[in-house]
């Protein structure tokens, strides 16, 4: 009851601060409060340079890593045109904003490129507030685990046709070379193809990409100009009247062709893939349970079709895009650092591979997966270290209170226990500093150790992640809807690549760097090579 009663007591105290007649004096508040943090290299950066440059070695502390020792859970650093950024990996903080959603939404720049590329509908990466709702409960019963176990087969299918692959690249010197990270893409490719709208890319035997939608969505995702680029966040980052200015000058020189035609073919083919699936549920009946109706693209329809507040058609088509985008390139990322890890740790490869080969079936269910204790916490600790995507973003939308689990101190030298911010505000939350916070992991949270999740510590129970009590994959009412499907389909390349090779590095451990992209995404790379994304590995055939 005194619990209740201060929470009460809290909100209201919360209100009186953020009425109209209060606005000048918490306005004052804020801009005298911001935490501290490193001093801006310079007015126009920032500290942004800092945050986005290119690599860092394998194994050590990025910018936001050192920051965070130097000044806490919470601080800020410079923004573009002399912008301040706030930086938070503080759980009670994460846990406000993942709550009140409906306040802290994707910065909109960040949605209008989005949209660029998924076309007139609204994605469910995208939508907010009622339209996400609304989505959301259309697209759950796709994603759960009843539907995950009927998409399995696919996932192995695809595996074995990598692991051939593979094969045939092992010479008679008993080993073979490859790039995990672009044979990764590609299987990935055509698993979100075939389990996400019955569509074949090919892309594992089509290496000259004669498929259309293939070859645009490679333009699109993995071009140097490409989605996945630093250069879109940060466009995203520059005034509005900059962005067009920039937006209008590459439009002019024909720079963007290449992206525009891409992203006009991925359009049309979606539209043209959304036609085929409603035709053939229409032919087929509602209810049928053939191949043609499991694909996620059918299940989301099928749902729609009996929704009170269904999606309209240019929705649906959006969430086509968004499959290949959340679809593919988590669990390449992961998968790929998964390996890394496995060549650098002969005594895990053997651990885990062993625990693999105990199961009878070449082809193992999703149970006989998830009952094996090793994998998990092996796909769990990749997970945890490499997470994909680091950062999410979210700006105020309205003046607000922000708790705080640990106080910060201002530039002035004044402790806060909670935090202030402003309508506009943005704020970036840590989320790969979170998964590897020595407070909550333990003083070996940034080593590789699988057998951590055998006896987790207590602190990290706090974490409010979808799962595992990782941010990995975000949590909350936004939480990533494909989570199983990710986790599962990694269980799958892991249980059939370890039956057949061993793994060993291609190249010396000192070459390999960490790529950040825009301080979004981690990818492996090569110092020889530090903005492509690659991951030389040998492979031996396994003796069994």
């Amino acid at each position: 009851m005194h619990s209740a009663t201060n929470i009460v007591a809290s909100v209201r105290q919360h209100r009186r601060l953020l009425s109209s007649e209060n606005r000048w004096s918490f306005l004052l508040r804020v801009s005298s409060s911001l935490p501290n943090g490193p001093s801006n290299a310079d007015w126009l950066f920032g500290n942004q340079k800092e945050i986005w440059s290119g690599s860092t070695c394998l194994g050590e502390p990025n910018p936001l890593d050192n920051w965070h020792e130097i000044y806490g859970p919470t601080f800020t650093a410079g923004g573009f045109f002399g912008t301040q950024r706030i930086y938070s990996k503080d759980i009670k903080a994460i846990q406000h904003i993942m709550r009140n959603d409906q306040i802290y939404l994707k910065p909109p720049v960040m949605q209008n490129i989005l949209k660029g590329i998924l076309g007139e509908g609204t994605s469910i990466i995208v939508a907010e507030r009622e339209e996400h709702k609304i989505q959301r409960k259309v697209m759950n019963p796709a994603f759960g685990p009843t539907q995950i176990r009927e998409l399995t087969s696919t996932f192995f299918e695809k595996s074995i046709e990598m692991r051939d692959i593979w094969n045939s690249r092992i010479t008679a010197e008993g080993f073979g070379k490859i790039d995990s990270v672009y044979w990764l893409s590609k299987v990935t490719v055509d698993i979100i193809g075939l389990t996400g709208f019955n569509y074949h890319f090919n892309a594992l035997n089509d290496p000259d990409q004669t498929n259309e939608l293939n070859r645009a969505f490679t333009t699109m995702f993995h071009s140097g100009g490409g989605w996945t680029s630093a250069w879109v966040p940060l466009l995203a980052a520059l005034p509005q009247i900059v962005q067009q200015s920039i937006r209008a000058v590459v439009s002019v020189l024909g720079y963007d062709t290449a992206m525009k035609l891409s992203a006009e073919c991925i359009q049309r083919k979606c539209r043209e893939i959304m036609m085929e699936s409603k035709a053939f549920l229409a032919a087929t009946g509602e209810k049928d349970n053939g191949w043609g109706t499991k694909n996620l693209l059918s299940l989301i329809l099928k749902s729609n079709m009996s929704s009170n507040t269904p999606m309209s058609d240019v929705d649906a088509i959006a969430q086509i895009p968004t499959f290949l985008i959340g679809g593919h390139d988590t669990t390449s990322l992961a998968t790929n650092w998964a390996l890394l890890e496995l060549a650098l740790h002969q005594d895990i490869q053997s651990k885990l591979g062993q625990e693999i080969l105990s199961v009878p079936t070449a082809m193992a269910s999703v149970d006989e997966l998830n009952a094996l204790p090793y994998l998990d916490a092996f796909v769990r600790e990749t997970m945890r270290l490499h997470s994909p995507i680091t950062t999410v973003n979210r700006v105020a939308t309205q003046d607000d209170i922000i708790p705080l689990s640990y106080a910060f101190t201002d530039r002035s030298g004044i402790v806060h226990s909670e935090l202030p911010v402003r309508k506009g505000q943005l704020i970036h939350l840590t989320l790969h500093q979170v998964n590897t916070d020595k407070s909550l992991w333990g003083p070996h949270a940034r080593e590789f150790r699988p057998d951590r999740w055998l006896n987790v510590p207590s602190g990290v129970q706090a974490i409010p992640g979808v799962w595992s009590n990782l941010l990995t994959f975000w949590g909350g009412t936004h939480g990533c809807i494909g989570w199983r499907f990710s986790v599962t389909e990694m269980k799958v390349f892991l249980f059939v690549l370890l039956r057949s090779f061993h793994f060993e590095l291609g190249v010396p451990k000192d070459e390999l760097t960490v790529l950040k992209m825009a301080s979004i995404w981690q990818r492996p790379s090569l110092k020889s090579a530090p903005m492509k994304t690659e991951l030389p590995l040998i492979i031996r055939p396994l003796k069994v």
